[in-house]
């Protein structure tokens, strides 16, 4: 899509039980859903150059308004260009409203029924958000996608703070709505919330539904309630949600939660556990997640999966990723979040392929099973001639 089209939308091209294949036409660029975005939250991600990213497969990518407010600050962003040009991405990016890293500040903020005031993790400086400045700071940012502002309260949590919660960000929603600049190709998404709730989340989701965005995501979830909670919530959920529309699980999560979720009908995530993985020695694979500082990988020359391209898998060794992390060396997060990424999204574009073949429960049984499995033996997958001659 162009900087011509007229709206930002999303088209179904194939479901398979209440799973989804489709489209995301953007300003910016058409993405294939379901999709991961990898997490950009001050303007790049963690340890990867945009090239690297690009190889992954990833085709979206998230930052956010509360980090990139603060530093380097909106303004000085817009006059680079925007966050595109600044961190050198010409795809589409989703930007978090702020909302949640501000709730998460405890004592360092205070809320109101106009927005919140807090002080800057950083430097203790004194900022204040409401919906109308978090929505032009995303304007500002030239984010092809804005989230309204919302209070996202951890769990569990009483089913009255989980109501007036619910109602103030129905409010600032409709705030975000109106405060929203209407461009081509570019759009806003409401946030879902109501905790665990059902009565909460079907008059939430009825409220931005009366709103109207140009796509809808599911928040407060992945803040505490566990797994078969969140699952049990998307299952009455999802549904209340257009079916010609976007929908989006914030915060998102581990390889089965991904597939859980589209399962259950979402099209797009976002989290940081690839990345925070890659930097701390923990490698996503077909077999789950190996700990690539367990001594056990000192002396292995295989690489850490046989069906991965990525530079980690294609050029370098186990044995020698456990020495970099081992020696402390930037360049082991760097292959092991390059790894991680290509998984992720690797594995999304297998669960989309199965979406749209119509055989999801089968590809899902085999990728639990797998996952279950644990580590390759010696003899599933032996050590190659290694290393690969240049």
């Amino acid at each position: 899509m162009t900087q011509s089209a007229t709206k930002m939308q999303w088209k179904a091209e194939a479901c398979c039980g209440q799973a989804r294949a489709g489209h995301l036409h953007t300003a910016h660029g058409t993405i294939p859903t379901p999709t991961f975005m990898p997490v950009g939250t001050a303007g790049t991600v963690k340890a990867m150059t945009m090239d690297a990213v690009r190889a992954t497969g990833a085709g979206i990518i998230l930052g956010n308004t509360y980090h990139l407010m603060l530093r380097p600050g909106a303004e000085r962003v817009r006059k680079m260009g925007g966050l595109h040009r600044m961190m050198d991405w010409s795809g589409p990016i989703l930007t978090d409203s702020g909302g949640f890293q501000v709730m998460s500040l405890g004592a360092l903020r205070k809320l109101d029924q106009d927005g919140v005031t807090f002080n800057s993790h950083i430097d203790g400086s004194k900022h204040r958000l409401t919906p109308e400045s978090s929505t032009d700071i995303q304007h500002a940012l030239d984010a092809t996608i804005t989230m309204c502002f919302d209070e996202c309260p951890a769990l569990p949590a009483t089913p009255e703070r989980l109501e007036s919660s619910m109602e103030l960000s129905m409010r600032w929603a409709a705030r975000s709505r109106e405060a929203f600049v209407q461009r081509p190709g570019y759009g806003q998404f409401g946030i879902v919330q109501g905790g665990t709730e059902r009565d909460l989340r079907a008059r939430s989701a009825k409220a931005l539904t009366d709103i109207g965005f140009e796509g809808y995501a599911i928040g407060g979830l992945a803040v505490g309630e566990g797994q078969e909670l969140m699952f049990s919530t998307l299952d009455f959920t999802t549904p209340l949600l257009p079916q010609d529309h976007a929908r989006y699980l914030m915060g998102v999560g581990t390889p089965d939660d991904l597939l859980g979720g589209v399962e259950r009908g979402v099209d797009m995530f976002d989290c940081v556990m690839p990345t925070r993985a890659g930097r701390t020695a923990r490698a996503y694979t077909e077999r789950g997640t190996l700990n690539l500082r367990n001594a056990r990988h000192a002396g292995d020359n295989r690489p850490i999966s046989p069906d991965c391209d990525c530079l980690a898998c294609s050029r370098h060794s186990r044995a020698y990723l456990h020495h970099l992390f081992r020696a402390n060396e930037i360049l082991g997060p760097m292959l092991l979040t390059w790894h991680n990424l290509a998984y992720y999204q690797r594995l999304m574009r297998e669960i989309r392929a199965a979406i749209v073949n119509g055989t999801l429960p089968q590809k899902a049984e085999e990728l639990r099973a797998s996952w279950a499995a644990g580590d390759w033996s010696q003899d599933e997958f032996p050590q190659p001639d290694w290393p690969p001659v240049p």
